[in-house]
């Protein structure tokens, strides 16, 4: 499985550590953990996914029941799902689309079961603590837990 780093440079307020996740993020990029062990901590962990915001109907009831996904396109047009170790680390990045303000905070394996396959991940992009997963990668991980849910 195949896992690139998008570490940006050198220290600074971005650099800090809020969540195991985002230790172990560090721990592979520096080599102390394997891609494999930090995938094994990922599918373990909560991450968070902005979600557009729906402008309220009548009386502010919510119209839709289905979540839109922050989903970017590669430069190959491959889609890629934006998610971050926590809500915080979203809020720069997410300033950038707007209706992006909110999101849900779930299992890493929800986001997998719900969104399907051929997609690639950018977990918090534009951070030093950071990773870029291929589609390849995503659909191992899909697999893997199919594979899980029937034993």
């Amino acid at each position: 499985m195949q896992v690139n780093s998008t570490r940006l440079g050198a220290m600074n307020p971005d650099h800090e550590v809020r969540n195991e996740l985002e230790q172990k993020l560090l721990d592979a990029q520096d080599g102390r953990i394997s891609s494999d062990e930090l995938l094994e901590t990922l599918m373990s962990s909560q991450v968070f996914m902005p979600i557009q915001d729906e402008k309220p109907a009548v009386l502010n009831v919510q119209r839709s029941s289905r979540a839109q996904p922050l989903v970017l396109n590669a430069e190959d047009g491959t889609p890629v799902l934006v998610l971050f170790s926590s809500p915080e680390r979203a809020k720069g990045f997410t300033s950038d689309y707007p209706g992006y303000g909110g999101g849900l905070l779930t299992e890493f394996t929800w986001v997998l079961e719900k969104m399907g396959r051929d997609f690639g991940i950018a977990l918090n992009p534009g951070s030093e603590i950071g990773f870029d997963m291929e589609p390849e990668t995503v659909n191992e991980l899909v697999d893997a837990l199919a594979t899980r849910a029937k034993h």
